[in-house]
Parts: C-alpha cells; structure tokens; sequence
C-alpha cells in the first residue's frame, strides 16, 4: 500500500493485489490516516463493479461521520451506479476538488 499525503489529504493506491487484500491493508492502516481526507486511487485495478464499490461503503461512512473526506477515483464505474453516501470520481483532480468544497462547507457549518 502507498500513502502519497498532500497537506490535510492522503492519496493511497497499490499495484497488483485484489481489491479485498487492498481493502483489508486499508482498515488495517485506517488509524493513520483517520485525521487526513483520504483519496483512494483505484487506478490500478483493471477489473471493478459497483458492488466492488460499495465494499467501501462502511470505512466511507466511519470517515465521513468523523468530518473528512473520503474519495474513490476511478473510471471503471460511473457514479450512477453507486449510492450518493459514496463519493466517486473519474479523475484525482475532481476529487482533489470535492475535498475542497467539503472542506469550505465545513468551514461554512453547512
């Protein structure tokens, strides 16, 4: 797993694993990373549905409930396909702007 951290936001993505052993070195690694925005880069798997999507679902909502971001980006799965609690983009540049938006409407206590 590789944490790439950008001030408040971390950026984390690995190469050649399956998505759940991904997903379990995340929980694992989640207390370090449970004060920052995180943006997870799903580049580098191949194959994803939205049901592989939303096995982020329950580490999404802990985060955001705790006043961060939480930011999948891939183009293999629209965001039509998933749930609206789950943020999901095409590209790290929109999700580098929806941590700032949130981070402006939790400044604003919206």
């Amino acid at each position: 797993m590789i944490f790439d951290k950008e001030g408040t936001t971390t950026i984390v993505f690995q190469e050649k694993i399956s998505l759940t052993t991904f997903l379990e070195n995340l929980n694992k690694a989640y207390p370090k990373l449970k004060h920052d925005n995180i943006i997870v880069n799903l580049f580098s798997f191949n194959k994803l549905t939205a049901n592989d999507i939303l096995e982020f679902l329950d580490i999404s909502n802990t985060h955001k409930a705790s006043k961060k971001s939480f930011v999948l980006v891939t183009d293999r799965v629209s965001y039509d396909e998933v749930p609206d609690e789950i943020s999901l983009v095409p590209t790290l540049q929109e999700a580098r702007d929806i941590i700032e938006m949130e981070e402006i409407e939790r400044d604003l206590d919206l």
